[in-house]
C-alpha cells in the first residue's frame, strides 16, 4: 500500500487528487494539508511515502516544504512529486534542488498522475515532458562549464560505459530504454544507474539530470 499526503491550498484540487488516487486499490490518501507548514508538520506525523506537493501555496510555499522535509527524512522514506500548473524552469530546478523526485503538471491525465506516485514510490524520478523541456531550455541558455566533464574529479570515477548510461539517463530513457539502446538488461541497466548516483553522491536521476548538464558531459543544444 502507497501512503499519499495531499498538499495544496485549494479544497477542490485536493478532493480530486484524493478521488484519482483513491480509485486504485495500492494507494492510500493519509491526510492532506492547504500549505508549506501543514504539509512539513503531516508529514512528521503521518510519515507518508509519497507527498503531491503544490509550490504556490501561502505561508510557507512547496518548494521551502520539500527542502524542510527531504532534509527531514529518514532513510530516504518519504518523496515528493510535485504537482503543480507552474512547469517553468525557476521552479523545476529549485524544486529539484530541494529533494524532489518528480515534476508534474495539473493538466495531466488522472492515470498520468496515478502511474507518477508509484514511479515515485519506486525510487524513481519522474519530469513531465513539459518540465523536461524547460529544464533542458534552461540550460540551452547558460554559458558552457569552464571546466571540461574530463577535469572533473567527480565523473572522473565514471567508467566508458557509466558515462553512456549518464548521457542517456540526462536524455529521459528510462532503465527499460537504456536497455535497448545499449542491448543490455534492464537490470544490469538499472546497476549501472544505482552505481553512478552513488559515484557522484546523486539523490535520484533527476540529480543525475542536473549533474550531468551542468558539468558538461552533455549539452542541450540542437
Amino acid at each position: 500500500m502507497i501512503r499519499v499526503l495531499v498538499v495544496d491550498d485549494q479544497p477542490l484540487v485536493r478532493q480530486a487528487v484524493r478521488d484519482i488516487l483513491s480509485d486504485n486499490g495500492d494507494i492510500r490518501v493519509v491526510g492532506e494539508a492547504s500549505n508549506g507548514r501543514e504539509a512539513v508538520a503531516a508529514t512528521a506525523r503521518e510519515v507518508p511515502d509519497v507527498v503531491v506537493m503544490d509550490i504556490r501555496m501561502p505561508e510557507l510555499d512547496g518548494i521551502a516544504a520539500t527542502e524542510q522535509i527531504c532534509a527531514g527524512r529518514s532513510g530516504g522514506t518519504t518523496r515528493v512529486l510535485v504537482l503543480t500548473t507552474f512547469e517553468e524552469d525557476e521552479y523545476i530546478v529549485a524544486a529539484l534542488r530541494a529533494g524532489a523526485s518528480g515534476f508534474i503538471g495539473k493538466g495531466a491525465e488522472p492515470d498520468d498522475i496515478v502511474r507518477a506516485v508509484r514511479t515515485i514510490h519506486l525510487g524513481e524520478s519522474l519530469l513531465s515532458p513539459a518540465a523536461t523541456r524547460s529544464l533542458v531550455e534552461r540550460f540551452v541558455h547558460q554559458p558552457a562549464p569552464r571546466a571540461t566533464v574530463w577535469e572533473d574529479k567527480t565523473l572522473a570515477r565514471l567508467t566508458e560505459r557509466e558515462r553512456e548510461v549518464l548521457l542517456l539517463v540526462a536524455r529521459g530513457l528510462t532503465n527499460q530504454e537504456i536497455a535497448a539502446d545499449l542491448v543490455i538488461s534492464p537490470h544490469t541497466a538499472k546497476t549501472h544507474v544505482n552505481r553512478i548516483m552513488t559515484k557522484v553522491d546523486a539523490r535520484d536521476r533527476a540529480h543525475l539530470v542536473i549533474l550531468a548538464y551542468e558539468s558538461g558531459l552533455v549539452s542541450a543544444g540542437p
